[in-house]
């Protein structure tokens, strides 16, 4: 199975930035996809980004321009640069891994934009 850790939440003042990071482990040799949902309160979760093994991305039409995914393939790992933050920005940060046709998920990182 893989198990998913992210790291890199935390507190931030609009327009700042912050960059998250999600190492996958277990026994893997290669994971299709990685990317990144979030789920802000009294929504539902939405993907953010996402990118595949190959290296095509999709974003959410709410982070173009400001959010960028990125992959370590070696190290089973995925980040996501966050720039230009905004309240609405605020959510709980999700890994997500595409694995030998499973789907993983992390348990999550607070992210919180504010003043």
């Amino acid at each position: 199975q893989v198990q998913l850790v992210e790291s890199g939440g935390g507190l931030v003042q609009p327009g700042g930035s912050l960059r998250l990071s999600c190492a996958a482990s277990g026994i893997i040799f290669s994971i299709n996809a990685m990317g990144w949902y979030r789920q802000a309160p009294g929504k539902e979760r939405e993907l953010v980004a996402d990118q595949s093994m190959v290296g095509s991305t999709n974003y959410a039409d709410s982070v173009k321009g400001r959010f960028t995914i990125s992959r370590d393939n070696a190290l089973n790992t995925v980040y996501l640069q966050m720039d230009s933050l905004k309240p609405e920005d605020t959510a709980v940060y999700y890994c997500h891994a595409f694995h030998r046709l499973k789907n993983y998920w992390g348990q999550g990182t607070q992210v919180t934009v504010s003043s």
